[in-house]
């Protein structure tokens, strides 16, 4: 039998007649296949979709087809128009460029089959069919899924015209060879985790045991040493800062996923480029011009005085600047009480917010307040109120816990995705934060309390379970909040938020760094111009900032005021993507003098961690979001992170998957 042979799938008879059926031709958008020569159709499948997120309503259906034009094939999903997306969940119209526009986003325009590393397929018992395809940039378009059935058809009809072998690690995973033997062994020589494989590379589902062996090879920073080594001006941390064992395994883990882009960024590069030639255009060179000077002082176009205020000089930047508003005292117990009605309600929660985007929170008062940024409490709930959902949460808590602890040791040997996500949040915790008292020491009961929200939480959200980042994340809310369900609760509505960042297709992560490179686009054109030059504009140098939230980047204190700031969501619910470019345009001069290539910003970027001064990070990135204003916002497509899911009344159909 040939390697390729798909014989043995039971359907594969039936194929055969469906390409006859399908063999006909087709229109095309003019921009998708040369002009040049006829093409054929040799597959076609109505009614394969994609799911944006888990509601129903946001389900985007379209054709999938494989082009055949002169000796090339090509692989092509587009969107049905839908009419009734028309109107939005509050009954107001929308129009048909913002409805093609968030569409076009998911399209899959003209993909070469010799570009496609391999296809992952899925025919559960029950639910829909589906397919994942994985570029050779490593890079994976959202799952497709066939409502009426279908993918063994499609893989028999793949089969022939494409060289098909089976892994032999997992019989549903189908690898194109003859294409791309040379990236198999650019991908080897990474020495990545064995299972730290193409197919899934996207998630953070790995062996730390395979990674752990390897901690002894990382630098001070917690940059993987391979024959090269970081500017010591930029390499070294605070003299004062413990290093943590959790930011060698996670830099490491994430420094091999940004090393394998830059094996194919060529291909990642053209993504982007056929995302943005969808889109709308954002204005003219003129407007970004403006935009880019709009933050020098005197400029026609300067924000509104009472936006921003102030001047200085920034020699990073070399040339004077507008700066934010000044900083102000922490929030007080006694301000916060004024804040409040009789019966604890906040009178002007916007005023509020303010209030602590420019101050923060004093340390005693954060417990309260974060549950209110985060989303656990209701700003217009009372006192009693929200004394009454403490206790209700604490028993529903405890009920989703014990799903988890009733579990024996019998049940636990038959339940492999139990074991597999048990063991990695176990290896994680005690690699999380440990320099800070409150977690250090063996058989630290706050450890424990990390563990089990995390396993908790993977039963909460089964779909999405446990991925590496999470107990970054959850941290420094559970030192903050020191209570175990309202820890919880106040983590879940935050993964609501931020959960897309760990889904398997790592969508949340693809719209955001796109959403970052516009806004370079915009605010500072020159540099967007030198990376796009360099080969860099998937942005994946920052992948660990927009992950976790740049909890690698600074002290412990620290990333607890960015993130009360960041959850007021006063400038902009996106607020860490201006940030993101506030930092790489505090180093422009740096990385386009030394002509900065992919490795170099790398390395450069994981450098920085501990040597940025928030305070003015944030000032700049204050000056550049106002600046930017709407047409900043019109960068950044909806739904993405960490803008909250859209929600809708519960209809018989809205079934969560």
């Amino acid at each position: 039998m040939d390697l390729h042979d798909l014989s043995d799938d039971p359907d594969y008879a039936a194929s055969q007649r469906q390409c006859q059926d399908s063999g006909i031709n087709s229109s095309l958008d003019s921009d998708q296949l040369s002009d040049s020569g006829e093409f054929e159709v040799v597959y076609c499948k109505e009614n394969v979709a994609i799911h944006p997120s888990q509601y129903v309503a946001l389900r985007i259906t379209g054709r999938l087809r494989v082009i055949k034009q002169s000796s090339s094939l090509f692989l092509t999903w587009i969107p049905y128009r839908d009419e009734s997306k028309l109107i939005d969940s509050v009954g107001q119209s929308l129009s048909s460029a913002a409805i093609e526009e968030d569409e076009n986003l998911y399209a899959i325009k003209s993909v070469s089959l010799g570009d496609i590393h391999s296809i992952r397929r899925h025919i559960p018992p029950f639910g829909w069919q589906h397919i994942i395809v994985v570029l050779l940039s490593g890079l994976t378009f959202p799952p497709l899924y066939f409502y009426t059935g279908g993918v063994r058809e499609f893989l028999a009809t793949l089969k022939q015209y494409v060289f098909i072998v089976r892994s032999a690690d997992d019989t549903n995973v189908f690898r194109f060879k003859g294409l791309h033997d040379s990236f198999q062994k650019s991908l080897s020589s990474l020495e990545l985790p064995r299972d730290f494989s193409v197919a899934n590379r996207a998630t953070f589902h790995h062996s730390h045991s395979t990674v752990s062996a390897n901690s002894d090879r990382m630098s001070e920073n917690g940059t993987a040493v391979h024959g090269s080594s970081v500017d010591s001006k930029y390499r070294g941390r605070k003299k004062h800062k413990v290093l943590d064992p959790a930011h060698v395994l996670s830099v490491q883990v994430l420094e091999k996923f940004s090393l394998v882009t830059k094996l194919a960024r060529e291909t990642t590069t053209q993504l982007f480029r056929e995302i943005q030639d969808s889109r709308l255009p954002l204005g003219n060179k003129k407007l970004q011009n403006n935009l880019l000077h709009a933050t020098i002082v005197g400029h026609k176009t300067q924000p509104k005085a009472e936006d921003i205020e102030g001047t200085s000089v920034d020699s990073k930047f070399g040339r004077s600047f507008l700066c934010g508003k000044k900083r102000k005292p922490s929030l007080t117990n006694v301000e916060w009480r004024t804040f409040l009605d009789r019966e604890g309600r906040i009178l002007d929660s916007k005023a509020l917010r303010k209030r602590i985007f420019y101050g923060g929170v004093e340390i005693d008062l954060r417990k309260e307040v974060w549950r209110f940024l985060l989303g656990y409490y209701d700003y217009d709930s009372t006192f009693a109120e929200r004394e009454y959902l403490d206790s209700m949460k604490k028993l529903e808590y405890e009920s989703l816990k014990s799903q988890w602890k009733s579990i024996s040791e019998m049940q636990a040997r038959k339940f492999t995705k139990f074991r597999e996500r048990k063991g990695l949040i176990e290896k994680d915790v005690v690699r999380t934060d440990r320099s800070v008292p409150y977690y250090e020491g063996e058989s630290n009961p706050n450890v424990t309390i990390l563990r089990d929200i995390l396993l908790t939480y993977s039963f909460y959200n089964f779909d999405l379970g446990y991925c590496q980042g999470m107990s970054d994340l959850l941290s420094p809310i559970l030192f903050v909040i020191r209570d175990e369900s309202a820890a919880f609760w106040s983590f879940v509505a935050l993964m609501e938020r931020l959960g897309s960042n760990f889904n398997r297709d790592q969508n949340g992560m693809h719209t955001q760094l796109f959403a970052l490179m516009k806004l370079v686009e915009l605010l500072d054109p020159p540099l967007h111009k030198y990376f796009g030059d360099a080969d860099c504009l998937n942005y994946f140098f920052c992948f660990r900032w927009i992950l976790i939230q740049f909890k690698r980047e600074f002290e412990y204190e620290e990333i607890m005021q960015l993130w009360e700031a960041l959850w007021t969501h006063h400038l902009s619910e996106h607020f860490h993507l201006y940030m993101s470019v506030a930092i790489l345009k505090s180093h422009r001069e740096k990385i386009m003098g030394e002509g900065m290539d992919f490795d170099d910003l790398l390395k450069f970027i994981n450098g920085l961690a501990g040597e940025i001064d928030l305070n003015e990070i944030i000032s700049v990135a204050e000056v550049l979001c106002v600046s930017a204003g709407e047409h900043g916002a019109a960068c950044i497509p909806p739904g993405t992170p960490p803008s909250p899911p859209v929600h809708f009344d519960a209809q018989p159909d809205d079934q969560v998957l």
